[in-house]
């Protein structure tokens, strides 16, 4: 776990001692002190806390403008290889529009 993970107040154990977070990139030992805690840091928490989870991605993406975009990006390919490779892009073509359920 990293020290971004961790809300202001949390404890942790690092480099063998247990710290309270005060800052951003700071902590208090248990012994008194403030110390820097570098952003690659890997550390264990203390007290069970657990970081929220990631949240899932919400982004929803129109299937009608991905399609428009392939396929304005595809005639531009066919357009520029010249005759040369226009079946292997057709086929290519073909394999990602199966690849979405579609023909």
């Amino acid at each position: 776990m990293k020290l971004t993970q961790l809300p202001i107040g949390a404890r942790f154990e690092y480099e063998g001692q247990i710290f309270t977070k005060t800052g951003p990139m700071t902590a208090a030992g248990e012994t008194g002190g403030q110390r820097m805690i570098p952003r690659y840091a890997v550390l264990k928490p203390v007290d069970g806390y657990t970081p929220p989870a990631e949240p899932e991605s919400t982004r929803v993406v129109d299937e009608k403008r991905v399609l428009e975009a392939f396929e304005a990006y595809h005639a531009i390919a066919l357009r520029l290889t010249e005759g040369l490779g226009k079946a292997e892009l057709e086929h290519a073509r073909r394999t990602f529009l199966a690849g979405l359920g579609r023909q």
